[in-house]
């Protein structure tokens, strides 16, 4: 089991969560503009990285609420949580684990 750290309740199992996708893909700009390939791009394409990878998770028993969390795709490890509106924390600077105080 994963321990996930919620920027607002602090660690808890993930069967309180639920996953989200891809953490910071932008809506399109212009959606009208978009054909069909380009909708599928925005709607299924997303990376798929060896390592540190942002995600977006809810926490759906708890306060409900979208947060991020960078995990390595690798070892499985939550290596920090964030909120929406906070920048994504780069790998090497991240000091405290996603499980510990924020």
């Amino acid at each position: 089991m994963l321990l996930i750290n919620c920027p607002w309740c602090g660690p808890r199992d993930e069967t309180e969560y639920h996953y989200g996708g891809q953490a910071h893909v932008p809506y399109p700009g212009n959606p009208a503009d978009l054909d069909d390939r380009q909708w599928a791009e925005y709607v299924f394409y997303r990376d798929n990285t060896k390592g540190p990878y942002a995600e977006r998770w809810m926490h759906s028993t708890g306060c409900r609420r979208w947060f991020n969390v960078l995990r390595d795709t690798v070892t499985n490890e939550m290596l920090a949580a964030y909120r929406l509106d906070d920048p994504r924390p780069e790998p090497h600077n991240v000091a405290t684990p996603a499980g510990g105080p924020r």
